[in-house]
């Protein structure tokens, strides 16, 4: 009861503040009619009683608010009381509100915006229960040379059955699905899965059943699980769908089960999840062809992960013979280790230190924000000092005037905070919109609880930044020169500007660190702009890819036949002046494996180096613009007669021969047992790993050949066609490609149509997303910056009025007038670009690891940025200085 009696009077006080003071009144009268009642009884007259008694009592009103202060909501009301007052205070000057709203709304709209991409793609765990103990198995092999090596089946075995610290393991391969008999023919992305794999990511079909280690078994019947979102576009989400059979790549499946709506794995579009079906029986030691993941077991590390798979890493050899045309101790020599790591840090890769570089930038423009709105608040505050001393001398306390100037402040970060979130709210549907891929996760980017506390609390922590500087320089004013200083009598004081000044070199200094960081990042863009890439006019380059599957045609020459007849039909499309095929694009990789040399030492025992392995039809280096540096290109012939030859790539040609035209004639194969390829041609490097990446050295097969990596006959099924028209990338082109595959094969589905700009530019997203968004802090620091300088001058110029006007009548030039402005504005920009250069040269180190073909220090970006920063700091100091040289002298000293 006690504590339930002062908080129901309390809050009623609050909600009926009227009722409340009658309360209060009729107390004190209460206690004044007690008081006179004891004084009538001990003699006095009623009059004299009542007197007494109010004499006693003393000031009424002081009674009533001492009352009134033992309440807690006495705290609650004069703290509403004080922001009803300083909403008032910013109402009648929607000027300087509205323009600081809106520069705290600039600075924590984007700390908001990403924040929020932070927080969803840096923070927060995977979407599966205990995410923290999944791991990909990856793995080293420093004896060739590979930092990050994936999965072998014969490794999947022998983990599952060694382990001590997995509780699960799983192996995946990304793939793809021709659909046919639903509807039109599609190909969708599908992911092949060990029956553990979903076990290990703890996620089950919502509906069905999941994988069995029955469903591995390469003699029982193909299965499929349908993703949920396949299942609803394709199959209008009918769940009798279950025990269906839906033709894959020409193959009957039953569908035994639909995913959760939930399901998502590595940012990848998953439509479909087939049983890679292996037989234990043929798995060969070394055919790392795989993903796997593993769940680790309670409390078990990864370091003591990483232990007991080095551990299992040297039983495998005994497990599983050697693959046929390789070395008996090519494990040995490899020196295969372990590189496990988490799920969520493969996804990721380095993109955290992209996004943490931008918090950084939009730190510093917040920053900037709070020091421009810190500079406004003084010449605000300087305009109160009067008001403010006035006060004080009446008695009112340094806190409650502290208190009245903070409130203030945090009004407006509030304000600035409610239109920055919906500024970072509309940025991040901009994101999303823009169709960004190469960010993970950014389909999961959203404003969440998380993201709403963040922004909550950089608005307060900068109410109190910028706050705190008015607060403690005019909150205890010095009374006598505040109360001699009523008007514009006295000169102009260096003591009052001194700390706008030093905020206007504060701004200086971090705009001047995000202009050279933008500027280094446009350097790194043009520089990467300009690498050759291995190819050329890559905008005229249409691509798409079919897979032929040999259900359907079960002969190789006959499935290389059919891809010739499409490609030969293609080439009569209107405007097509070229057409070829390969297995992959350039820049988007393939397999690596060896590559043994004629003449060169025995490999017996040793595994040489490993090259990038293409395969491609004739005229492909013509349809790429890649240049033929020497020999010749593949024929139509010799890929049907199967004919033992290859190409290289230049880097590749004169590591193995020293030279280009040395490599024409020389003899390569993949393993000890294939036939010797003959070297036919050199072709220029293509940067296949990205333009920021070296080229790898590349050999080019043909599309069909014979006793090829121990196999009888080597085939590529799923063709990649690329296209050289100016009509690439049309819809009319489209249309086109569809009808004349149709006429070949009805049941071959178009998939990954592209142009080859769009490869290329995909490898510049990262770099080309990083300078757009640097680029634009920089310039609102930049705009700030400026602003902030222009701001201190022209308050400058008004406070120095009767001083202009005297110097003018005293017979001054206008030229020296407007020397002394643009003189300070520019000390003040010098001193704020010294120290932004020393901060630039200390933090750019940081992002080193993002530039490109260009050095943090670069003293050209330093040049021109210093040099750019200069002259509009001159442009804006002389706008207020050529005000100042229109001051009339009479009606200056008239005025004053």
């Amino acid at each position: 009861m006690p504590f339930w009696r002062p908080l129901t009077r309390g809050l009623r006080a609050l909600a009926k503040p009227g009722t409340a003071e009658r309360d209060i009144a009729d107390e004190v009268e209460s206690y004044i009619e007690q008081t006179r009642a004891a004084l009538e009884a001990s003699g006095l007259s009623p009059g004299e009683a009542r007197r007494t008694a109010r004499l006693d009592l003393g000031s009424i009103t002081a009674v009533r608010e001492q009352v009134r202060s033992y309440g807690w909501e006495n705290v609650i009301a004069v703290l509403l009381s004080d922001l009803r007052y300083g909403a008032r205070r910013l109402r009648g000057s929607p000027g300087f509100t509205t323009v600081s709203v809106l520069t705290l709304a600039l600075g924590i709209g984007a700390s908001t915006a990403i924040f929020s991409v932070i927080e969803s793609v840096l923070i927060k765990p995977l979407p599966y229960p205990q995410s923290g103990r999944i791991v990909a198995l990856r793995h080293t092999a420093p004896g060739i040379d590979i930092d990050d090596l994936n999965m072998a089946a014969s490794l999947y075995f022998t983990y599952s059955e060694e382990s001590r610290v997995f509780q699960d393991v799983g192996m995946w391969l990304p793939d793809t699905a021709s659909v046919t008999g639903v509807g039109e023919p599609e190909e969708v992305p599908a992911l092949v899965v060990t029956n553990r794999f979903l076990p290990v990511l703890g996620i089950q079909p919502a509906i069905g059943r999941p994988f069995t280690p029955s469903d591995d078994d390469p003699t029982s019947a193909p299965i499929v699980i349908l993703a949920d979102g396949y299942w609803k576009s394709r199959f209008g989400g009918d769940r009798s769908v279950l025990g269906r059979r839906i033709m894959l790549d020409g193959q009957a499946h039953e569908v035994i089960g639909v995913m959760p709506p939930s399901f998502q794995f590595m940012d990848r579009p998953v439509s479909l999840l087939t049983s890679l079906r292996l037989n234990r029986a043929d798995i060969r030691l070394v055919s790392f062809c795989c993903q796997g993941v593993a769940r680790l077991k309670m409390g078990v590390t990864l370091a003591q992960a990483n232990a007991d798979v080095a551990r299992m890493l040297s039983m495998a050899p005994a497990k599983f013979p050697v693959n046929p045309g390789f070395s008996a101790k090519i494990w040995e020599t490899s020196r295969v280790a372990p590189r496990l790591r988490l799920l969520k840090d493969v996804l990721l890769g380095d993109v955290g230190k992209t996004l943490w570089l931008l918090m950084g930038t939009v730190g510093i423009l917040l920053l900037i924000a709070c020091a421009n709105v810190a500079n406004l608040l003084l010449v605000r505050a300087d305009g109160r000092r009067q008001e403010l001393a006035v006060r004080a001398a009446l008695g009112a306390a340094w806190g409650r005037i502290a208190r009245e100037l903070l409130l203030e402040s945090l009004l407006l970060a509030m304000a600035g905070g409610g239109l920055g979130l919906g500024i970072a709210y509309g940025a991040l549907r901009l994101l999303a919109a823009s169709g960004i891929e190469h960010l993970p996760r950014i389909h999961d980017v959203a404003i969440d609880p998380q993201v709403l506390a963040f922004t909550l609390g950089i608005s307060l922590a900068a109410g109190l930044l910028f706050g705190l500087i008015p607060v403690f320089k005019y909150a205890r004013p010095h009374l006598s020169d505040a109360l001699r200083s009523g008007g514009r009598s006295l000169s102009y004081s260096k003591e009052r500007h001194r700390t706008r000044s030093l905020l206007v070199v504060v701004q200086v200094a971090l705009a001047l660190v995000l202009l050279i960081g933008s500027g280094l990042m446009i350097r790194t863009f043009h520089a990467l702009r300009h690498i050759d890439p291995g190819f050329s006019h890559a905008r005229e380059i249409e691509t798409l890819r079919i897979s032929i599957p040999e259900s359907q045609v079960k002969e190789p020459e006959r499935a290389i036949r059919m891809e010739e007849d499409i490609l030969h039909r293609i080439e009569a499309l209107p405007g097509v002046s070229i057409a070829a095929i390969t297995s992959t694009l350039p820049m988007e990789g393939d397999s690596n494996d060896p590559v043994y040399v004629d003449d060169h030492a025995d490999h017996a025992g040793a595994v040489p180096p490993i090259r990038r392995y293409k395969y491609v039809s004739p005229s492909f280096f013509s349809a790429t613009g890649t240049r033929l540096i020497a020999g010749r290109e593949l024929t139509w012939a010799q890929t049907y007669n199967q004919t033992p030859v290859a190409l290289v790539s230049e880097n590749m040609a004169r590591e193995v021969w020293h030279g280009a035209r040395a490599a024409i004639g020389k003899r390569i194969r993949p393993t000890l047992k294939d036939d010797w390829r003959e070297v036919i041609g050199v072709v220029a490097d293509v940067r296949d790993n990205g333009l920021d990446q070296k080229a790898p050295g590349i050999v080019y097969w043909p599309l069909l050949g014979k006793n090829f990596e121990s196999s009888a006959t080597s085939v590529v099924r799923s063709a990649t066609y690329v296209i050289r028209t100016p009509r690439a990338g049309s819809v009319a082109l489209l249309q086109d490609l569809q009808r004349t595959i149709a006429v070949v094969n009805p049941n071959l589905p178009l998939a990954d149509v592209k142009t080859l700009e769009s490869v290329y530019d995909h490898s510049l997203a990262r770099a080309s997303f990083t300078l757009l968004l640097v680029a634009i802090a920089g310039g609102m620091a930049v705009f700030l910056g400026l602003l902030g300088l222009y701001g201190v001058l022209s308050y400058s110029v008004s406070q120095r009025t009767r001083e202009i006007g005297i110097r003018l009548a005293l017979g001054a030039p206008l030229a020296e007038v407007t020397r002394m402005f643009v003189r300070h504005g520019l000390v003040l920009s010098g001193i704020g670009a010294a120290c932004g250069l020393a901060a630039a040269l200390a933090l750019t180190r940081l992002i080193k690891s993002l530039l490109y073909d260009v050095s943090p220090a670069d003293p050209l970006t330093y040049g021109a940025v210093l040099v750019g920063l200069i002259l509009a700091a001159m442009l804006a100091s002389y706008l207020p200085a050529r005000r100042a040289t229109r001051v009339d002298p009479v009606e200056a000293l008239r005025a004053e």
